[in-house]
């Protein structure tokens, strides 16, 4: 069995690590930033939707590329009292 040396650090009562984080802020910050800019420099609501645009294509970036590491198993056995 290969040990887990990967720093986690916990967020909002949530374990991660730290490399995975990077990685999402990374993605997120940087096509949320990139769409903004991308929008003409002249109308502001057109800078809103192409950022949250942007904020969303990060998110969904962030799914693909960042794997959950939980393992959720479900006991149907019901207590005896």
């Amino acid at each position: 069995m290969k040990k887990d040396k990967q720093e986690k650090i916990e967020i909002w009562g949530d374990v991660v690590e730290l490399r995975d984080l990077i990685i999402a802020i990374l993605l997120s910050s940087g096509s949320t930033m990139g769409a903004y800019f991308l929008a003409p420099s002249d109308d502001k609501t057109k800078q809103l939707f192409f950022g949250l645009a942007g904020a969303v294509i990060g998110f969904i970036l962030s799914t693909v590329f960042i794997k959950p590491k939980r393992i959720i198993t479900i006991d149907n056995e019901k207590e005896n009292n």
